[in-house]
């Protein structure tokens, strides 16, 4: 039986770090971390990466690779990376199995 995905990186967010990474001529890595802070506890920091360290958990799609490094991991293990529009604007969107609860703005949670 194999184990489902420590993270997911969605072909829509994949698309959109593509972009971003072409115009800024750096290599197509989305780090995701989480920090202390928010309004719900903690917050998700997205950016773009200049290389993968050798402790991150990575996950790939459409020649993008996800990072993410060890702490971060556990408040996010089993989560989906995804970018989203609405009319609201535009965003990267993390759909969270651990956290028991989050904020109306969609960029903190707690657990």
């Amino acid at each position: 039986m194999t184990q489902p995905a420590a993270i997911d990186l969605t072909p829509s967010a994949a698309a959109r770090v593509a972009a971003i990474a072409g115009k800024q001529g750096k290599p197509a890595i989305l780090r995701l971390a989480v920090e202390g802070g928010g309004c719900a506890g903690f917050q998700y920091r997205f950016g773009l990466a200049d290389a993968i360290e050798s402790d991150d958990e990575t996950a790939s799609c459409d020649g993008v690779t996800l990072v993410v490094d060890p702490v971060s991991l556990d408040l996010v293990r089993g989560s989906a990376v995804d970018f989203v529009q609405s009319l609201g604007g535009a965003a990267f969107r993390v759909t969270n199995p651990n956290a028991a609860s989050g904020c109306g703005c969609g960029t903190s949670f707690s657990v």
